[in-house]
C-alpha cells in the first residue's frame, strides 16, 4: 500500500504541474476538422504539438484547462519528426517545464496528459516501454518514418497526439504521436535534436531534411563483433521502405546498422541526427553487420517531401 500510495502521489504532482500547459487544439481545415493536443513550450505564446494534427491546415484555436481560449496560426511542420510549432493569437499560460529524453530508462514512470476523444485534461500514466524505436507512417503515396520515438504503456487515444509525456518530477519529455496498438503508445523525444527542429521551424516554417527510409530498433551486437570492434549495440533494420535511398543503396531487413557517416549508430537518433538539410543528395556510408560479415554501403539521401 505504501507503494501505491507513493506512486499515486507522483502521478498526482505530475498531473497538477502538467495540465494548465496542455491545450486541447481543434483545427480546421475547410469542411473537415481535426482535433488533437499541444503544449506550450514559451511563455510568448508558442506551442508544439504534431504535424499529423495539423496537416495542411494554417490556424485553429486552443483551449486551457483555466479557461483560456485563443486562435493560433501555424508556424510550421516538420512531418520526419511528427512536430509542428503553433503561434497563439492571445494570452497562454506559461510554458511547460522541458526535459531531456536522452535521460530516459526503461522502466521510468511516465505521466501522458491531453485530450483523448474530446475529454480535455485525461491523465493516463505508465512506464517507458521502449525507446528509440522508430515509427513508419504513411501520407498519401508518400511512405515516411518518425524516428527515435518513445514506447509507453500509458494509455493513449485519439486527442492526446499532440500532447505531453512528462516524467516524474513533471518535465515534459515527450509529444504523444500516435497509438500503434492496444497497450502500446507512442511519442517523439524532447531533446536537443527536438530543440533544433523547433528553431528551423521558427526561422524558416519548415524542416529540409534527408530521407534514407529506415525503420529500426536498438540491438545488441554479437559478442564475437563486439570484441573485436569494441561495439557492444547497433540499429537492427526491421523494414526498408520500398524504393526509398535505403532500398537503392541495397540495405535489407536484418541489417544491424553500425556505422552512418562513419559515426557509431546505436539507435535511430544516432542516424536522424545526420539527416538535415546538408546531408541531401549527398553520399553518406553506411556500415552494417550482414550474415556475420560486415558490409559497406553507400546511401544518398532523398529529401523529404512536403
Amino acid at each position: 500500500m505504501d507503494e501505491l500510495d507513493a506512486y499515486s502521489r507522483t502521478v498526482t504532482a505530475v498531473a497538477a504541474a502538467v495540465t494548465p500547459h496542455v491545450a486541447a487544439v481543434r483545427i480546421n481545415r475547410g469542411r473537415a476538422s481535426g482535433a488533437g493536443s499541444a503544449v506550450v513550450f514559451t511563455d510568448d505564446g508558442l506551442l508544439l504539438t504534431n504535424a499529423h494534427v495539423v496537416g495542411t491546415a494554417e490556424r485553429g484555436e486552443a483551449a486551457f484547462a483555466d479557461g483560456t481560449e485563443t486562435e493560433f496560426d501555424v508556424v510550421g511542420g516538420d512531418p520526419l519528426s511528427d512536430l509542428a510549432v503553433l503561434r497563439a493569437r492571445g494570452d497562454t499560460p506559461k510554458a511547460a517545464t522541458l526535459g531531456d529524453a536522452d535521460r530516459l530508462v526503461v522502466g521510468q514512470l511516465v505521466v501522458a496528459v491531453g485530450n483523448p476523444l474530446g475529454l480535455a485534461g485525461s491523465v493516463t500514466a505508465g512506464v517507458v516501454s521502449a525507446l528509440g524505436r522508430s515509427l513508419p507512417t504513411r501520407s498519401g503515396r508518400a511512405a515516411r518514418v518518425v524516428e527515435d520515438v518513445i514506447q509507453t504503456d500509458a494509455a493513449l487515444n485519439p486527442g492526446n497526439s499532440g500532447g505531453a509525456l512528462a516524467n516524474g518530477r513533471g518535465e515534459v519529455v515527450g509529444i504523444n504521436t500516435a497509438v500503434a496498438g492496444v497497450g502500446l503508445g507512442l511519442a517523439v523525444p524532447v531533446n536537443s535534436t527536438t530543440r533544433r527542429i523547433v528553431a528551423t521551424l521558427l526561422a524558416d516554417g519548415r524542416v529540409r531534411r534527408g530521407y534514407l527510409g529506415l525503420v529500426g530498433t536498438p540491438a545488441p551486437v554479437p559478442a564475437a563483433v563486439a570484441e573485436r570492434y569494441q561495439r557492444r549495440k547497433g540499429l537492427r533494420l526491421v523494414e526498408v521502405v520500398p524504393g526509398s535511398p535505403a532500398a537503392r543503396a541495397g540495405l535489407r531487413a536484418g541489417d544491424l546498422v553500425l556505422s552512418v557517416g562513419r559515426q557509431p549508430v546505436t539507435d535511430a537518433q544516432g542516424i536522424q541526427r545526420q539527416l538535415f538539410a546538408d546531408s541531401i543528395g549527398t553520399a553518406l556510408p553506411v556500415t552494417v553487420l550482414r550474415n556475420g560479415a560486415m558490409v559497406d554501403v553507400i546511401a544518398v539521401p532523398s529529401e523529404l517531401a512536403g
